[in-house]
């Protein structure tokens, strides 16, 4: 990979005034606890100054409430400041929007650290397994002011991520869909036909399992929204967990937090279709599909 600093400083910078903003400080606000100036601060937070852990240490102090996760990722930011992450070229210049796109890399950052990922996928199917099409419609319904060249690179930013699910060794992953996922039309009955193709595709890989909640298990406790559990090798930090709602994305890391969305997942499992009999439900969502492109053609 492309070694240069201005990367990681840039995206350490914005993390920095993201919790400065959280926590409700102005610039003269930390320069004054921190005893330095608002030169200092500021250059840490557009990138140009040289970060310092110990410098970062102190502001996370400040700042309070941030996981010991997100604490790690800041961390490595200082001691790879001069390594390019491999998908800053995707996020260069995109508009963040604070609900739907608060921060384009993050998830990405803490993914190319994991080793498996566990899903329940509510509203629409994780980002490793959607089709350009699919990705597309996706973006285009949750970032109705962004131009089509952020939409562009935020697509080939999703594609670039799939590839962990073939690499050497390979990203293990198993999601668990919501019937209601299959049923619905995102980008138009061609695009759902092509996605529900791609997902019988993926379910053979020997690292991913895909597993249907039917319609008939009724009302789960993990209806209350999606989310993935990352698994993080010991040496990296800790598990966690990513959320996505109304009020942004989280990233949860506690014991606690992580035992009971594990829980969720075991009864969600407990409840859905086998592999086999999900992907006949799969198989059977697609061929409606494609026929109602039939019918319109």
């Amino acid at each position: 990979m492309e070694q240069e600093p201005v990367g990681a400083r840039r995206r350490l910078g914005t993390e920095l005034r993201r919790l400065r903003g959280n926590a409700g400080m102005k610039l003269e606000d930390v320069a004054r606890a921190l005893a330095c100036s608002t030169s200092k601060v500021s250059r840490l937070e557009n990138g140009k100054g040289v970060p310092r852990v110990a410098d970062v240490d102190a502001l996370l102090h400040l700042y309070g409430g941030v996981a010991d996760v997100e604490a790690d990722m800041l961390r490595r930011l200082v001691t790879q400041s001069r390594t390019r992450g491999w998908w800053e070229p995707f996020t260069e210049g995109l508009r963040t929007d604070r609900y739907a796109l608060p921060a384009p890399g993050r998830y990405a950052a803490v993914e190319s650290d994991a080793v498996g990922t566990d899903a329940f996928d509510l509203s629409v199917l994780h980002g490793l397994l959607q089709t350009a099409g699919y990705t597309r419609a996706v973006l285009r319904a949750r970032l109705p002011g962004h131009e089509a060249w952020e939409i562009d690179q935020l697509v080939h930013l999703r594609r670039r991520r799939q590839e962990w699910l073939t690499a050497t060794p390979p990203l293990r992953f198993r999601s668990v869909i919501d019937e209601a996922v299959l049923a619905r039309v995102t980008g138009g009955p061609d695009v759902m036909a092509e996605q529900l193709d791609r997902l019988i595709e993926l379910s053979r890989l020997p690292n991913v399992i895909l597993l249907v909640l039917p319609f008939s298990a009724g009302v789960q406790r993990a209806h209350t929204g999606r989310f993935a559990v990352l698994q993080i090798p010991d040496e990296l930090g800790s598990d966690v967990v990513h959320t996505e709602g109304h009020a942004g994305e989280s990233f949860l890391d506690s014991p606690k937090d992580l035992e009971t969305y594990r829980r969720v997942l075991a009864d969600v499992r407990a409840d859905a279709l086998e592999p086999e009999a999900s992907r006949r439900l799969i198989a059977s969502y697609r061929d409606r599909h494609r026929a109602a492109v039939d019918d319109t053609a």
